[in-house]
């Protein structure tokens, strides 16, 4: 197993606070904010990246699941790996083997999507705060102080009832914070509640990340001076301009050809799909109607390099080995089994079964499976599937 350094995330909101600054941060995307991507924006300002959401309870019964849904390298920090879990088990399991490969772990109380709601996870948890609380608190007597822990959360409908929540959080030990500034109900397109945020973050002493809205480096100074956050996270803006915190109004040519570098010589880790979808968002602002109609359309990473070879001059290069660093071969299997044996007893030889089911392709995010078709790349009407900005 490869070793990996550690970030200490209390150490870096209090840098950012010394320097009287905020830290920036990339969301948690479903499918998209994958280690390909997080060491593009770390290139380009991005302080503090987070995983994409991964269910804990497949985190724990799936070698396949593990292996299909997180990938890191000795470059990928500071890292918060995000996990929606519903029980202890889940959710201190899933810490427990995720801890050597990441700075901290987040549960993730704000994802709106119907599915989460159904099962029991995301938004659902915000009306059973005794449950969120059991989870942080098992989590803080179970696992080092070297790990932090958070949560993510949307404004709940009364604004005094997000503040309560807040400070319930902070006195059962959380390291920081995250809100999104819209409720559970109100979709993308709709603008965040930023004066909302400003008083939840007057409410807590812990450090607090301020969500939505955030489609520049403008914007993100806005909320910053606003509410006086200790961090903002952007989501949609960051996937259309991976530079955005660089100051840059809209992805550049450069931010283009560093992705093809990267994902080419990644090219065994992440698939096409994603690639592709990447810079159908990147690029939208280079190509005309006619050119997002084919490019859209492609089906193959030949195809990809032609065209943008073609339209842009940008062909792939070998990148320095210290861009995305070298490659952690996460290894589970030395401490899971004792490991699940104690929480699961009987169970433990199902969990561990190669034969239990589990496709990537098949979970949620099944836009991957679909032709994008769209002449243009709308965001804020793509489905919400696309990604996680609770």
């Amino acid at each position: 197993m490869n070793t990996k350094p550690k970030t200490d995330i209390n150490e870096l909101f209090a840098t950012a606070k010394k320097n009287d600054t905020f830290l920036k941060v990339c969301a948690p995307m479903v499918r998209y904010s994958k280690l390909q991507f997080r060491s593009l924006v770390k290139q380009y300002g991005v302080d503090l990246c987070f995983s994409p959401m991964i269910l804990a309870d497949s985190f724990c019964h799936s070698s396949k699941a593990r292996y299909n849904e997180f990938a890191t390298s000795t470059s990928d920090t500071p890292l918060i790996v995000q996990f929606a879990a519903k029980t202890t088990h889940d959710f201190v399991g899933a810490s427990k083997l995720i801890y050597p490969y990441a700075d901290g772990v987040d549960l993730n109380c704000g994802c709106p999507q119907r599915w989460a709601m159904k099962d029991g996870y995301g938004c659902s948890l915000l009306t059973q705060p005794e449950i969120i609380h059991d989870l942080v608190r098992n989590f803080k007597n179970n696992l080092p102080n070297d790990i932090s822990v958070s949560v993510k959360i949307r404004l709940l409908n009364d604004l005094k009832d997000t503040i309560e929540l807040c400070r319930r959080l902070e006195k059962c030990g959380v390291n920081f914070l995250t809100v999104h500034g819209r409720k559970v109900w109100q979709k993308s397109s709709e603008n965040a509640d930023i004066s909302s945020l400003k008083d939840v973050k007057q409410s807590i002493s812990i450090p607090f990340i301020a969500n939505g809205n955030v489609k520049s480096n403008d914007d993100a100074k806005h909320v910053f001076e606003t509410t006086g956050c200790d961090g903002v996270m952007a989501a949609q803006g960051l996937l259309s301009n991976p530079a955005m915190f660089a100051c840059e109004t809209s992805t550049t040519l450069k931010c283009i050809q560093d992705w093809v570098d990267i994902c080419h010589d990644q090219k065994d880790s992440m698939i096409f799909q994603c690639f592709h979808h990447h810079l159908v968002f990147m690029m939208d602002k280079f190509l005309r109607k006619k050119q997002k109609q084919v490019f859209n359309n492609l089906t193959n990473h030949s195809a990809v390099y032609d065209f943008l070879e073609q339209h842009l001059g940008i062909k792939p290069n070998s990148i320095d080995e210290d861009v995305i660093g070298e490659k952690v071969i996460c290894v589970y299997d030395d401490i899971e089994y004792s490991l699940l044996k104690k929480m699961y007893g009987n169970q433990e030889d199902n969990a561990l079964c190669e034969n239990n089911e589990y496709n990537s392709q098949q979970t949620h995010g099944k836009y991957f499976m679909n032709t994008i078709s769209k002449t243009y790349c709308d965001l804020d009407n793509m489905d919400c599937t696309l990604f996680d900005e609770t």
